[in-house]
């Protein structure tokens, strides 16, 4: 058996893989960390020397679709990353362990490894009612929180019921469901999505293992490599928006053709994902190219941002550019407004100048028929 402190190398070598497998592994690793073959070396040095990082899972107001995304990721890592190369000391999911064995487990890593451990957080927290909502060995999930996040280091909020709440923070929100970030004062990073795509998770904990700290953030704490553009912007089906080509209803005619969604309420146009690129599936398809609009899962209050197949209300006319970081929300309602209504007032200008200019070519023909 390999070290509980064994690198990632050495505990590949216990399994019986070759170097050859190894860097391979490694190039798989650089890839999907956004960190590219250019940082290949760095790769190799981090897996080589580093041991494997103990990981505390925990697991609060959720469905664990999260769980279920990333274990069924396709990137050939995933499994190895989450059974083998990571240390997962805790999980209230995937665990043997049960009752107090479970939780001497969690307080064991945490007194262990201090400023060692990655802490990764399903779900939402409800503070209402003294947290009673959900508790877990007697205690509510913000007191364990609390606890797990002081000496983490790193904090990752899986999905959006821990990045923003999802739909137990949607309105009443009886419980109090609250999202990760504002209830520590840590750094958190936001893997949103219900459920966030498998390879972008595992592409976060890869970074953080090999890095040594965590990807570049935006605004809402969401990785930019995945969270940097518009689901909108990188869809097969853009073309056909710009071409005015859109769905009219259910399998339609232009729903078989392929047209854009977007008068079916798809929300790709206000969406910062990585679903169109990244994919689904083994990278086999997301959810409008099954035919179906994106819901906008990955932003913040998507549940009470009205129906899901009501057709939204401005008009998106931002290039490919513009982030979540350069373009606010309600700055984005207002600018949105600002260019349908300049595309509106060009269009009128140019109908005006077109109408002038066949009623002056007339004219002229007139005169010179005259002569």
């Amino acid at each position: 058996m390999a070290d509980s402190n064994a690198s990632v190398w050495q505990f590949m070598q216990h399994k019986g893989y070759s170097r050859r497998e190894f860097i391979r592994f490694c190039n798989f690793a650089a890839i999907a960390a956004g960190i590219g073959t250019s940082g290949l070396s760095r790769v190799v040095q981090a897996f080589e020397s580093k041991p494997r990082p103990p990981v505390v899972w925990l697991h609060f107001q959720e469905c664990t679709c999260c769980s279920e995304s990333f274990i069924r990721s396709s990137h050939p890592i995933v499994a190895d990353i989450v059974f083998d190369y990571l240390s997962l000391d805790y999980t209230q999911t995937l665990q043997a362990a049960a009752g107090a064995q479970a939780e001497a487990s969690l307080h064991d890593t945490m007194s262990k490894y201090p400023g060692e451990y990655i802490l990764l957080v399903e779900g939402a927290v409800p503070v209402n009612d003294g947290g009673v909502y959900c508790t877990i060995a007697g205690r509510s999930a913000l007191q364990i929180l609390e606890e797990a996040a002081e000496n983490a280091a790193a904090i990752i909020a899986w999905g959006s019921c821990a990045s923003n709440g999802c739909i137990q923070k949607a309105n009443p929100n009886p419980t109090g469901a609250t999202p990760i970030h504002e209830l520590i004062s840590q750094q958190v990073i936001n893997v949103p999505g219900c459920p966030p795509i498998g390879d972008v998770m595992t592409a976060v904990v890869t970074h953080i293992l090999v890095m040594g700290h965590p990807p570049d953030l935006d605004s809402q704490g969401r990785p930019k490599e995945f969270y940097g553009r518009r689901v909108h912007d990188t869809c097969y089906r853009r073309p056909y928006y710009d071409a005015g080509l859109f769905v009219e209803a259910w399998d339609d005619e232009n729903a078989r053709k392929g047209y854009c969604l977007y008068k079916m309420g798809c929300r790709g146009p206000a969406t910062y994902n990585a679903c169109s690129v990244t994919r689904w599936n083994e990278a086999t398809s997301y959810p409008i190219q099954s035919g179906h609009g994106c819901i906008g899962c990955a932003e913040n209050n998507f549940w009470d941002n009205g129906p899901f197949y009501q057709h939204m209300a401005s008009f998106p006319g931002f290039g490919i550019e513009t982030t979540a970081d350069t373009i606010g929300t309600a700055i984005g309602v207002a600018a949105v407004a600002g260019v349908a209504a300049h595309a509106i007032s060009t269009n009128i200008r140019k109908r005006k100048l077109i109408a002038d200019r066949i009623e002056r070519s007339a004219k002229e023909k007139d005169l010179g028929g005259t002569d």
